[in-house]
């Protein structure tokens, strides 16, 4: 392709509005453009690097025996009803009404919708397993999107589900998934660590996210370099922490006027934080509890759900706090406190600790875990934090940020039971079948690369990404020998099957030079004045190394491995 023919609109600094390094890049070279907050359009030189991720996400698929499909993005509000998702998705699901009045919703996921493919015309065991994928584009109404690509509105998504008549053959799917999702990222060319995470609103009993780490993530991870464990951020397990040495007290209620938070209530006292104690009401299903934890953590609520085994956990309002505990807002504690208490692990044992007094403008110091209050269980129920203990071994979990690119699940029944997703065994009985779900963000992939592949000048492209193998640099469109030989070398790649983009656009030399490295093809061809077939300048976009070699030697260097 010869750049004055094909559209690639470079810009010299960076956007605005840009706020990473992949957004920033995306625009400058030319992939990229902006239709609105969260909405952009793949430019020419951008869906080439898309369609090569597509490839390699097809190919992996396939090798695997997952079967492709395509479903709509518009679906019927009626499906996602069935499973309680058209209200658990709230504002973040993007609602449209038809002429007569009927709901739809552009899907941020497409459970519901392989569900009710697969049911009624799966009604056999032999017909088990099953496993079906897509590339599609989903809709999220994202309250602030960030990032360019990596956090839009609109979005390109593979996902996969698996249908299967027992869990020993759900598991084996689950692990042929995850062997797939590594290869996929492995050929990407990123590094990337899996970590064990919450299912969230697609459920299911287990999941496992693959994290490309970087420092415009929003993901947060934990990871223990001692043992390797890794995990989300609702998800980390922590070891019991050490106790800090503390005196026993005496119980004794002081008067704190207007005084609810932490830091107020610390400053007040003059006490470390640490020492404070947040007692926390929710109501968990039907039922209110207690939640407590140190002063200084923030709670899981993930976790505590998990813990007490509810459906809907949420934190309770001001007035129902007061008719659950008869306590003020902001002053409740754990002494005499009537209600199912969970405490983290962190508070057993401790000492002159600071609590609610459970009345107006009061609170008590001096208190004691064990001595003046006992919880109905201690759990692990709060936020990690970087260097607490892991759990699974001596060491301090390590707190970093990262891009969520792949989420597998393995669902279980939670779908198959909600839409009557059943089968008949060997001995004609029912059963609902178990499924498994394994989404990958393609579109992200292209911005995640960007964040760990790039320097100073712009983009550097792993070469199964790359839009082209090479971009030949005519420095001298108008000298006559240059343009030949440019033309030859361009005819004899490109015969080659050697993707080939020809800047013969009458420029300076510098701007060449800088937006071939802008945008980051991985050899550069350089046809300067010295340039014969026997003495072509070959550099490598990568290291910058620079090497001379002769006409036929150029395809040898330049092929994909």
């Amino acid at each position: 392709m010869k750049l004055t023919e094909y559209f690639l609109p470079t810009l010299i600094s960076d956007p605005k509005e840009a706020d990473t390094i992949s957004h920033k890049l995306m625009q400058r070279a030319g992939l990229i453009d902006k239709t609105s907050s969260g909405i952009y359009s793949f430019l020419p030189i951008g869906l080439s690097v898309l369609r090569n991720v597509e490839s390699i996400v097809k190919e992996e698929m396939n090798r695997i025996g997952a079967m492709e499909l395509l479903m709509p993005t518009l679906t019927p509000s009626s499906l996602w009803k069935e499973t309680g998702r058209w209200t658990e998705y709230g504002d973040d699901m993007f609602r449209v009404k038809d002429r007569k009045g009927s709901e739809f919703g552009l899907s941020p996921t497409h459970e519901e919708i392989i569900c009710d493919i697969v049911r009624g015309r799966v009604r056999s065991y032999k017909k088990l397993p099953l496993a079906f994928y897509q590339i599609q584009t989903k809709f999220r109404d994202e309250p602030r999107p960030r990032a360019g690509i990596i956090r839009g509105r609109e979005f390109l998504m593979k996902d996969a589900y698996s249908f299967h008549a027992t869990e020993e053959d759900a598991e084996r799917a689950y692990k042929r998934f995850f062997d797939a999702y590594c290869r996929i990222f492995d050929r990407c060319g990123f590094s990337y660590i899996i970590v064990e995470a919450e299912t969230g609103l697609i459920g299911g009993s287990f999941s496992h996210e693959f994290i490309a780490l970087s420092d415009s993530g929003e993901d947060t991870v934990f990871v223990c370099p001692k043992c390797g464990y890794s995990a989300s951020l609702d998800r980390a397990e922590i070891g019991i922490r050490d106790l800090e040495p503390a005196s026993d007290g005496e119980p004794k209620e002081v008067y704190t006027p207007g005084l609810t938070s932490v830091q107020d209530v610390a400053k007040f006292l003059k006490a470390d934080p640490v020492q404070l104690i947040k007692t926390l009401i929710y109501k968990a299903d039907s039922e209110f509890v207690a939640a407590v934890i140190l002063g200084t953590d923030e709670l899981a609520e993930k976790k505590l759900k998990k813990v007490l085994g509810c459906k809907e956990l949420k934190l309770a309002k001001k007035e129902a706090i007061v008719e659950a505990t008869g306590t003020p807002v902001g002053f409740s504690g754990p002494i005499g406190l009537k209600l199912k208490m969970i405490a983290d692990n962190s508070i057993k044992g401790r000492k002159n600790l600071v609590v609610g007094g459970n009345k107006m403008d009061t609170h008590i110091t001096g208190v004691s875990s064990g001595r003046d209050f006992e919880p109905d269980l201690f759990a692990d129920i709060k936020i990690a934090k970087n260097n607490d203990p892991c759990k699974k071994c001596e060491g301090r979990l390590e707190e970093k940020r990262g891009i969520e690119l792949g989420h597998t699940f393995k669902l279980g029944t939670k779908y198959s039971q909600a839409m009557n997703l059943v089968f008949l065994d060997e001995e004609g009985k029912e059963h609902f079948i178990i499924m498994g779900c394994y989404g990958i963000g393609v579109s992200r992939i292209v911005a995640t690369i960007i964040e760990q592949n790039c320097d100073e000048r712009g983009i550097i492209w792993p070469k199964a990404l790359a839009p082209f193998d090479a971009i030949l640099i005519n420095i001298n469109p108008e000298d006559f020998g240059l343009t030949n030989l440019s033309d030859e070398i361009y005819s004899v790649l490109e015969k080659e099957g050697i993707k080939v983009l020809y800047d013969d656009r009458i420029e300076s030399p510098g701007k060449k030079f800088a937006d071939a490295d802008l945008i980051g093809i991985p050899w550069q061809i350089i046809v300067g004045k010295k340039a014969t077939k026997e003495n072509i300048e070959l550099c490598e976009r990568k290291t910058k190394n620079k090497e001379f070699v002769k006409l036929d030697e150029l395809i040898g260097r330049i092929s994909r491995e």
